[in-house]
C-alpha cells in the first residue's frame, strides 16, 4: 500500500500512518507500507500547497523500463529507482492519491479485465476508470506486469477526492481496509461502509495539450456527462476540442495552473454497463 506518490497528496499518508499506530500485521503473506515522494513531502507549505506536488519531475510519470533504466537522472528518479525492486514484488498495490479539482472519488483500474474485476469486488470508491494511463509518462499503478492481461498480480490507484478535505482521508482509510480485507492479508479489518453499484466509464480519450493557450470553453466537472455529440469543450491555441459522441463522460478536467504542452487536460469517457 503507497502514500504520498506526489507530496502534496496527503490523505493516503493518513490511512497509512494509521495503520502503523495501530501496529496492524499481516494474517497471510507480508504487508509492506511505503511513503513515495518523501522529499517533496518534506518541503510542504501549507500556504503554497501545490509547491510540494514534486521536487524536480512527477514521480508518477517514470515508471517504463526504458526511463528507470535511462541515464537521467532527477530528485524523482533516484526515489524511483529504489523503491523500484520493492515494487517489482508485490501481488497487490493499492497506491492513494487525491485530485487537483473538486470531485468524487474514482479508482483507476487500468486496462486489464482482471483490474477491473478487482475494482468491482473491492466495491469502492462509488466510480471506477478504465484508462491506459498517459502520453507524458506510464504510471506506477502501470509498472511492470501490472497491465499485463495474463498476470495474476493487481494495480489499483484510488483517487481519494479533493486534496486536503476531511472527506477524502475518510475514502483512503474506508479504500485501504477494505483492501487489506479483501486479499486476506488482514481480513476482518474493513469498516461497514454503505455502498451503491459502481458506475464504470472507459477512458476513450486523452486530451494531450498541445500548445501554450489551452482553455476551457466552460466549467466543467469530473464525471460530469455531456449528452450531445460535438458539444465544444476547450480550445487548444486555434484547435476545438469537442465531445466525440453522445452522453460523454468528463474524467479529471486539470485546472489552469497545469496547463501545460504534453500535459493531459482531461480525459473523456463512455459509461459501460
Amino acid at each position: 500500500m503507497n502514500a504520498l506518490t506526489h507530496g502534496n497528496e496527503i490523505c493516503g499518508a493518513w490511512a497509512v500512518d494509521a495503520l502503523l499506530r495501530e501496529a496492524v500485521r499481516p494474517v497471510r503473506g507480508k504487508l509492506s507500507l511505503s511513503f513515495a515522494n518523501v522529499g517533496a513531502f518534506a518541503s510542504f507549505d501549507p500556504a503554497h500547497p501545490e509547491a510540494s506536488r514534486w521536487i524536480d519531475e512527477d514521480f508518477n510519470r517514470l515508471w517504463d523500463v526504458s526511463t528507470l533504466d535511462g541515464p537521467r537522472q532527477s530528485a524523482e528518479l533516484t526515489r524511483a529507482r529504489a523503491l523500484r525492486g520493492f515494487f517489482a514484488t508485490v501481488d497487490y498495490l493499492l497506491d492513494l492519491h487525491s485530485m487537483h479539482t473538486p470531485g468524487p472519488a474514482m479508482g483507476l483500474s487500468g486496462p486489464t479485465r482482471g483490474g477491473l474485476d478487482f475494482a468491482h469486488r473491492l466495491g469502492l470508491p462509488g466510480y471506477v476508470v478504465i484508462d491506459a494511463g498517459h502520453s507524458a509518462g506510464r504510471r506506477l499503478r502501470d509498472f511492470a506486469d501490472f497491465s499485463d492481461e495474463a498476470s495474476p498480480r493487481q494495480g489499483y490507484l484510488v483517487e481519494c477526492g479533493f486534496h486536503f478535505e476531511r472527506a477524502s482521508v475518510e475514502v483512503a482509510h474506508q479504500v485501504s481496509r477494505r483492501f487489506l480485507d479483501l486479499t486476506g492479508v488482514c481480513p476482518g479489518l474493513a469498516v461497514s461502509v454503505v455502498t451503491a453499484p459502481q458506475m464504470t466509464v472507459r477512458i476513450t480519450d486523452a486530451i494531450t495539450i498541445r500548445s501554450d493557450a489551452f482553455r476551457f470553453a466552460e466549467t466543467i466537472d469530473s464525471m460530469q456527462v455531456i449528452a450531445k455529440a460535438g458539444t465544444l469543450i476547450a480550445l487548444d491555441g486555434n484547435e476545438e476540442v469537442r465531445t466525440p459522441y453522445d452522453d460523454c463522460v468528463i474524467v479529471m478536467p486539470a485546472p489552469e495552473r497545469y496547463m501545460l504542452a504534453g500535459m493531459t487536460a482531461v480525459r473523456l469517457g463512455r459509461r459501460v454497463d
